[in-house]
C-alpha cells in the first residue's frame, strides 16, 4: 500500500526529475506513488499520509490544473503533512531560492489559501535547443531582462541537486 503520493506538474521534464529524485531517493520509496497532475486530479488523496506536490513555472505561472487540484483537495491537505514545492529559473537567485523570497510560491499560496506542512522552491532548467522558436526568443528576452543566459544553442541547469537530496531527507522525517 502507499503512503506518500507525489504529484508534479511539468513543462519541459525539470520538475518530474526532481520529483522522481526524491522518490528513489526516499527511504518511502516503495511506499510512494508518483503521478503526473492530470492523473491526480482522478486520484483520492485521502489514504495517503503524505502528499507532496511539485509544480513549475512557465512565462510566469503554475499550470492552472495544480490550483484547481489543490481548490479541490484542500480539506485533505490541510489536514494532512502536505508538501509543496516550485521548480522556476528565477530561483537560480540567491534573493528568491526560499519560499519565503520566491515570488512565485508566494504568489501561489495566497491563491490557494493552502498551508503546507513543508515548502521549498529549486531553481530548474533552460533548454533553448528543445523549445519552439518562439517559446525560445521569449525566454531568452526574460534572461536578458533578468540578466540570465542567452545563448540559445546551449541548455543551462540551475538545479542544486544536493538541495533536492536535503529536502527529501527533511520530508522522510514527516510522519503522519
Amino acid at each position: 500500500m502507499y503512503k506518500r503520493l507525489i504529484i508534479y506538474s511539468t513543462t519541459d521534464g525539470q520538475t518530474k526529475l526532481i520529483c522522481e529524485r526524491i522518490k528513489n531517493l526516499s527511504k518511502f520509496n516503495n511506499e510512494t506513488k508518483l503521478l503526473e497532475i492530470d492523473k491526480a486530479t482522478k486520484e483520492d488523496i485521502q489514504p495517503y499520509e503524505v502528499i507532496i506536490i511539485g509544480a513549475s513555472i512557465r512565462y510566469g505561472k503554475h499550470n492552472p490544473s495544480v490550483l484547481n487540484f489543490v481548490n479541490k483537495n484542500i480539506e485533505n491537505l490541510n489536514k494532512k503533512k502536505s508538501v509543496f514545492f516550485s521548480v522556476n529559473v528565477v530561483a537560480r537567485k540567491t534573493e528568491k531560492n526560499l519560499p519565503e523570497t520566491n515570488p512565485y510560491i508566494i504568489k501561489f499560496l495566497k491563491l490557494a489559501k493552502w498551508n503546507p506542512y513543508k515548502k521549498a522552491v529549486f531553481a530548474g532548467k533552460i533548454d533553448y535547443p528543445k523549445y519552439s522558436f518562439l517559446d525560445r526568443q521569449i525566454i531568452r528576452l526574460i534572461m536578458f531582462i533578468t540578466k540570465g543566459p542567452t545563448d540559445t544553442s546551449k541548455s543551462y541547469e540551475f538545479t542544486d541537486w544536493s538541495k533536492v537530496d536535503d529536502f527529501t531527507r527533511e520530508i522522510d522525517q514527516i510522519s503522519a
